[in-house]
């Protein structure tokens, strides 16, 4: 493999390039016309304009993806996270055109694409799942006789789902028919198919994902896990491994189910099985994401290894380098979003031009970042600019590496989630890790973040007075 073509642009090209170029592997980027001084393209070796701005027309088209790949004499095609990296066709396109797909074969693909598809697949292994029905359904009458059994509260789910779009949940019976309706609207418009399921709603549930790996000689492994309850809208924000909540035997028992659903799809590379636990900690699969997460970084750290690479190498038909008796978890490692949100205004985009971009540096302290100052964000893509991620020998450690990382990262000209980030390490329930999904909703008030940045605005101005005055009596020269 001496030729990389990174379907995908920001942090998570620049990430995968510089794996690649570790191991001495030549990179291709692609972009689009307002991406055109993007860091990933200049981090690249060659780079190809592939399309406008809007992503239909550049990074989703991967019929131009493959022709471009065939005409640089590209071995294989690394997709990232978010556009094609979990599209079915695209893993077939590169498969039928002697490119390989550095990522799971199409099938597996399809398999865990489909909620229900994926629960079907792993019903055999005997893993844990929330009561629910077992196949999709439109017929509202049904669907309510269904709910009725299950017990309220439900949760209705768009089958094709993903990122809280067609997702609903019912408190009560009288709400359940506009609720149906309405997921199933969303999912029509979201994915273009309006079959949903409907399960038992998990009241306070943590959000843990297992991280696994597999070649294709019949090896996996995983990496442990990772904690991401910290959500809005249903889409996480910030993450952490190991899990505070996790005992030795439950890890255990959570690893060797994931390494279970891997297998029910025979899988292949890198991907993240993820889990519901309550609060009596009883864990429930809950779905398989066939790609690189966005948060692999804090695995990564715990395990001193680095996914981007694996995946490669289990591409390039490679054995695992590790067994699961090799891999034991070190320290803690942080991950925060910092998204061009306005934390304010219901975590809105902010757009606008980033007049002042400085990255936090030091020890235990990364950032995989996509952009530079001077650059505007573009309102056709995700709103994260970049992952700033902590790691430290605790967690404690972590946190406070991560409250100063925020503190040194200046940014100018939009919103972002920073002082939210600050929010969330401040804040007792996440420093006890007594918390849940329900974080946000429960703890989390704009005004209180306004009094926070008010206050740290005041101290920041009383300190530069008491500063001004030290330093005024000192060039005061006494009189005789």
């Amino acid at each position: 493999m001496n030729k990389i073509l990174v379907a995908n642009r920001g942090e998570i090209a620049i990430r995968v390039m510089r794996s690649a170029k570790k191991m001495g592997i030549k990179t291709v980027a692609i972009y689009s016309t307002i991406d055109r001084q993007s860091p990933h393209v200049k981090y690249a070796d060659e780079a190809v304009l592939i399309g406008e701005a809007a992503s239909s027309e550049s990074y989703l088209r991967g019929d131009k993806i493959i022709e471009v790949a065939k005409s640089l004499n590209v071995d294989a095609i690394h997709p990232g996270y978010g556009f094609l990296s979990e599209n079915a066709d695209f893993a077939e396109l590169c498969e039928s055109n002697g490119v390989t797909f550095i990522g799971p074969k199409s099938k597996a693909i399809k398999i865990m694409g489909s909620k229900l598809a994926a629960k079907e697949a792993v019903k055999k292994y005997d893993i844990p799942m929330v009561p629910g029905t077992d196949e999709a359904i439109t017929d509202i009458p049904e669907a309510k006789k269904i709910a009725q059994e299950i017990g309220f509260p439900i949760l209705i789910k768009a089958s094709a789902g993903g990122g809280g779009k067609g997702m609903r949940i019912v408190e009560k019976e009288s709400e359940f028919e506009s609720q149906m309706n309405r997921a199933i609207s969303e999912a029509v418009n979201a994915f273009g198919d309006g079959s949903v399921f409907i399960e038992k709603y998990v009241t306070s549930p943590r959000h843990i994902e297992i991280q696994v790996m597999a070649d294709t000689h019949g090896n996996t492994i995983h990496l442990f896990e990772r904690e991401c309850s910290i959500q809005r809208r249903h889409q996480k924000v910030v993450e952490e491994a190991p899990s505070s909540v996790l005992t030795p035997e439950l890890r255990a028992k959570m690893g060797e189910a994931a390494i279970k659903v891997a297998k029910a799809c025979d899988y292949v590379g890198a991907g993240t099985v993820e889990f519901l636990l309550d609060d009596q900690h009883n864990f429930y699969f809950l779905e398989m994401n066939t790609r690189l997460q966005v948060e692999h970084p804090v695995s990564e750290l715990i395990t001193n290894t680095d996914l981007v690479e694996m995946q490669i190498r289990v591409a390039r038909g490679e054995v695992l380098p590790y067994s699961q008796d090799d891999l034991s978890i070190h320290g803690h490692a942080l991950e925060l979003r910092v998204y061009a949100e306005d934390p304010l205004n219901d975590f809105l985009p902010s757009v606008g031009t980033l007049s002042t971009y400085q990255l936090p540096v030091g020890e235990g302290i990364r950032v995989d970042n996509g952009f530079e100052q001077g650059m505007d964000i573009p309102i056709y893509y995700d709103p994260m600019l970049s992952k700033l991620i902590t790691y430290g020998k605790t967690r404690e450690e972590a946190i406070g590496l991560m409250l100063k990382a925020i503190d040194d990262y200046h940014i100018e000209g939009i919103e972002t989630t920073l002082p939210f980030g600050t929010y969330v390490c401040e804040h007792e329930a996440f420093r006890s890790g007594n918390f849940d999904t329900h974080f946000v909703k429960r703890y989390y008030a704009p005004e209180q973040l306004l009094e926070q940045q008010k206050t740290e605005v005041k101290i920041a101005a009383l300190l530069a007075v008491k500063n001004y005055l030290k330093t005024q009596k000192q060039l005061r020269v006494p009189k005789n």
